[in-house]
């Protein structure tokens, strides 16, 4: 049976790099699952490849469809701005073949209701709070219109997003610390072969 390898952890973690390098693995054949929100798209970013960029009035057909597997919104610096999964036919649970998904605790848990606690295969990424900051700061100053208020925010809430009694309560029992990329990739890679 196929799993849905889901990536998550705080913001500038390396999740985005880690995602594009483990589809690249023959080894582990991952299909990529492109997930939808509504805020605008950033520089480098392309349609289909890191979300689906739509607007509110395509959510809300979406929605009105029955076709939203789980979904969060959050009140940003720049207006609300959703992330949601839509069941569009990309993961087709019974097919035996294995997909790569980003997102947040809180959409692991509500895939996991959806798809079942079977399918999911949580890997969680951390990494210092000090190298997050730079990260997502060098991140921000290379945007057309940086956003540094909603990055600040973003990062804050992180701390409460993705606290220690949140991971636990969510059955998250392996970390991957992403302070050398190549060794996190390894050993994600190895713990991801053991499971699909």
């Amino acid at each position: 049976m196929g799993k849905i390898v889901y990536l998550m952890g705080k913001s500038s973690t390396g999740k985005d790099t880690l995602f594009k390098l483990l589809l690249r693995i023959d080894q582990l054949n991952l299909k990529n699952v492109v997930t939808y929100t509504t805020r605008p798209i950033r520089i480098k970013e392309r349609e289909g490849v890191e979300y689906h960029f739509v607007d509110e009035e395509e959510y809300r057909r979406l929605k009105a469809s029955g076709k939203i597997a789980e979904e969060r919104k959050y009140n940003t610096c720049h207006g609300l701005w959703r992330y949601f999964t839509v069941d569009d036919g990309s993961v087709v649970p019974d097919s035996g073949e294995s997909y790569l998904m980003i997102g947040t605790l809180e959409s692991y848990m509500s895939l996991k209701k959806y798809f079942g606690e079977n399918m999911l295969l949580p890997v969680y990424v951390e990494a210092d709070d000090g190298e997050r900051l730079k990260r997502a700061l060098s991140r921000e100053m290379k945007q057309e219109h940086p956003k540094y208020e909603e990055m600040c925010r973003r990062y804050l809430a992180d701390n409460e997003d993705f606290s220690d009694i949140n991971i636990e309560a969510a059955g998250i029992k392996r970390r991957f610390t992403n302070d050398v990329l190549e060794d996190c990739l390894s050993e994600i890679t190895e713990y991801i072969k053991e499971w699909i």
